[in-house]
């Protein structure tokens, strides 16, 4: 499911910014069941899936991980490495066979600093995917835990 607020780098930036991101990832391949990270791992690294889907899950101790939101073809895997301390936020596991492009989040936070136009257009990028996933996973929470009638819309 993608929500209007999780916009594909397509149409989040502008066709400069974009070409100048795109000039740097390397092309990577997860079989289905890979672990991409892990909640409180080092956030070094973000995806743009090309083919297959991932599911972001949450860990909820004694019992299985949630399963947060499910993400697809030109979907940003990944929004920890823009934010201190860099660390996962969330779980990714591959659910299909995937193709991604794969980012260093070090050189993308410099080229951030570098260019302040390329900073901000990234920055309201990822912010807006960040607060459509907060918002996914308040709603699945509520769906998975909260007792029937308990939640409101939002």
């Amino acid at each position: 499911m993608t929500a209007p607020t999780a916009l594909s780098i397509l149409r989040a930036l502008p066709a400069e910014h974009r070409q100048r991101l795109m000039r740097i990832p390397r092309e990577v391949m997860f079989p289905q069941g890979t672990r991409l990270f892990e909640e409180g791992g080092r956030a070094d690294r973000f995806w743009i899936i090309r083919t297959g889907t991932v599911a972001l899950d949450l860990h909820v101790p004694g019992r299985r991980a949630a399963v947060i939101e499910p993400l697809g073809h030109n979907e940003l895997i990944g929004w920890s490495w823009l934010f201190a301390p860099h660390v996962w936020h969330l779980g990714a596991e591959a659910t299909s066979p995937v193709r991604a492009y794969e980012f260093d989040a070090t050189a993308v936070r410099t080229m951030c600093q570098d260019d302040p136009g390329f900073g901000l257009s990234i920055t309201q990028w990822v912010g807006d995917i960040l607060a459509h996933r907060l918002h996914s996973t308040r709603t699945r929470l509520l769906d998975l835990y909260a007792p029937y009638g308990s939640g409101s819309v939002v």
